[in-house]
């Protein structure tokens, strides 16, 4: 069962944060009115959505979902960016990789971090195969690590290179 009320919400964060992160990647960041549908959200609700290079978000959005959202417009290639609207698509691979990417840009927001970033995709509901998202970070991730490294997003030692696919 999902436990709306554990997670960090885009308000509580505060949603400069947000742009702060995202800006020198080039995503903007949309502000949606309370209780007015998300565009471009694949889930709906309070879920982040993505259209062109725009990330719309409302003040209950999760901080998780944002970054979700955010971590797929990284990962996308220059034409599939192109034709963005709520759907990402891509593989199941590319969904981890977005996944772990996530999680490393966590730490790059203040008030949030790692360790509230798996605590919120626990408290969510995500389904990791080793059971939790922390131990599937530390000892089941490589795939999507190895993803990431070939297209250019982290270095080999983990480390984010700035860089969005072309």
């Amino acid at each position: 069962m999902i436990d709306e009320s554990a997670v960090l919400t885009c308000a509580e964060l505060g949603f400069e944060r947000l742009e702060a992160l995202f800006a020198p990647y080039g995503l903007g960041i949309g502000r949606v009115p309370d209780g007015a549908p998300i565009p471009g959200s694949w889930f709906g609700e309070r879920e982040a959505g993505l259209i062109g290079e725009r990330l719309w978000l409302r003040a209950d959005t999760p901080v998780h979902s944002a970054l979700h959202e955010g971590c797929h417009w990284l990962c996308l290639d220059g034409a599939r960016r192109a034709g963005l609207h709520t759907d990402a698509g891509g593989d199941d691979l590319e969904e981890c990789a977005v996944c772990y990417l996530q999680l490393l840009l966590a730490p790059e927001l203040p008030g949030f971090g790692l360790a509230r970033a798996l605590a919120d995709l626990d408290a969510w509901g995500y389904s990791f195969r080793l059971g939790s998202a922390q131990a599937w970070f530390e000892q089941d991730a490589d795939d999507a690590r190895d993803w990431l490294i070939r297209h250019g997003l982290i270095d080999a030692g983990g480390r984010l290179t700035g860089q969005r696919r072309e």
